[in-house]
């Protein structure tokens, strides 16, 4: 399971990393407006899930710094992680 979390989070940030190259220097056509809604959308509900997570959890689960962001990187991803390592 560890090595699965590990494999979609490497995807996960390959998708930002495009995203992000996209911001910087722009892709052509419409491939960079297409791209830009991509990572808004991302952005938000990556947002959204560290905002409901940290809200119901952040009391009951002792949480550094870092896992409370790498949930906006991350999504569910970072979720599972946490859970993984607060369960055992």
């Amino acid at each position: 399971m560890k090595a699965l979390i590990l494999l979609a989070k490497a995807a996960i940030g390959f998708v930002w990393f495009v995203l992000l190259v996209n911001i910087f220097h722009p892709f052509p056509g419409v491939a960079a407006m297409a791209l830009y809604i991509m990572t808004a959308f991302l952005f938000m509900m990556h947002g959204l899930q560290m905002l409901i997570f940290i809200g119901a959890f952040g009391d009951k689960i002792k949480m550094s710094r870092w896992e409370k962001w790498s949930i906006l990187i991350f999504g569910i991803f970072a979720l599972l992680d946490i859970r993984r390592k607060h369960m055992m």
